[in-house]
C-alpha cells in the first residue's frame, strides 16, 4: 500500500523521531511511505484559540497536499483529531463549500497510527520488541476527538520483551492541552503533577503516548523532577526490534 505521512509541526521540529519511527515500521510491514513536501501545519492551533480565518489558508493546503492520496497517516491522534473534525467545519463556516466537502474527504482518508495498523492493514503484532516497563498515557484528542479507543493498547500487548503495566487515572488529562498550558499554567501544572504522580507510581522505565505534545508536556516534568522516567512516542515503540 502507498501511504502519505503527514509529519505534523511537533515532528518537523521537535521531535522527528516519531515520524521516522513511523516510516520505519510502515516500510518494515511493507508499505511504500511518501512525504509530500507541500505540507504545513493542519491549523489545530490557529482553530483552538479563536482564529479560524486564520487557519483556514493551511486547512487549504492540507487538502490540496494530501487530496491525491488514498491513506494518510500521522502519529498524532490531535492532528487527525482536528483534520477530521475541524477543517469541514472552518471551511463551511467561511462560506467555502467547495473545500468543506473536499476536507472531509480527505479528512475521512487521515488516520492515527493505531487506527491505520489495526483498522485498515489489519495488524495488531507488528514484529516489535522492547525489553522495558512501560505505561500508556491515552491523550485526550485521541480518546475524545479521533476515538481510537484501545488500539495502542493491543498494539502495546504483542510488542515482544515489553513490561506493560496500567496508568492510574489514565484517561485524566495531562494538562498540556496546547495553549491551554500557555494560558492557565497554574492548573496546566496541577494536572501536570497529578499525571506525573500516577506515571511514576508504575515503576515504569518508559510512559509512552501517540501524541508528542502530550510526552514533551509529561516529560519535561518527569525531566524536572529527576524521576528517571523516560518518554517514548508509540511509534519509536513499535518500529524498535531486537536487532536494533
Amino acid at each position: 500500500m502507498r501511504i502519505a505521512l503527514f509529519a505534523t509541526c511537533l515532528a518537523d521540529t521537535l521531535y522527528p523521531q516519531a515520524a521516522k519511527a513511523t516510516v520505519l515500521l510502515l516500510e518494515r510491514l511493507g508499505h511504500e511511505v511518501v512525504f509530500p513536501f507541500e505540507q504545513t501545519c493542519c491549523g489545530q492551533m490557529h482553530i483552538n484559540t479563536g482564529y479560524q480565518k486564520d487557519a483556514l489558508p493551511l486547512v487549504r493546503q492540507y487538502v490540496s497536499t494530501f487530496d491525491p492520496y488514498d491513506v494518510i497517516v500521522a502519529p498524532s491522534g490531535s492532528c487527525v483529531g482536528s483534520i477530521r473534525h475541524q477543517h469541514e467545519m472552518v471551511a463551511r463556516s467561511h462560506g467555502e463549500a467547495g473545500l468543506a466537502s473536499r476536507a472531509a474527504d480527505v479528512g475521512a482518508r487521515t488516520y492515527e497510527l493505531s487506527e491505520l495498523l489495526i483498522d485498515v492493514l489489519k495488524v495488531e503484532d507488528v514484529g516489535a520488541y522492547y525489553p522495558h516497563r512501560v505505561t500508556y498515557h491515552p491523550t485526550c484528542h485521541s480518546l475524545r476527538v479521533a476515538r481510537v479507543g484501545d488500539k495502542p493498547l493491543r498494539l502495546l500487548r504483542q510488542v515482544r520483551g515489553i513490561d506493560l503495566v496500567e496508568l492510574p487515572g489514565a484517561e485524566q488529562c495531562c494538562g498540556f492541552g496546547g495553549t491551554f498550558s500557555l494560558k492557565n499554567a497554574a492548573t496546566s501544572t496541577a494536572m501536570l503533577a497529578d499525571k506525573m504522580s500516577n506515571v511514576v507510581s508504575t515503576g515504569a522505565d518508559v510512559c509512552t503516548a501517540g501524541d508528542a505534545s502530550c510526552l514533551m508536556h509529561i516529560g519535561g516534568g518527569l525531566s524536572r523532577l529527576r524521576t528517571g522516567v523516560r518518554t517514548v512516542h508509540l511509534a519509536e515503540i513499535l518500529a524498535s526490534t531486537e536487532i536494533s
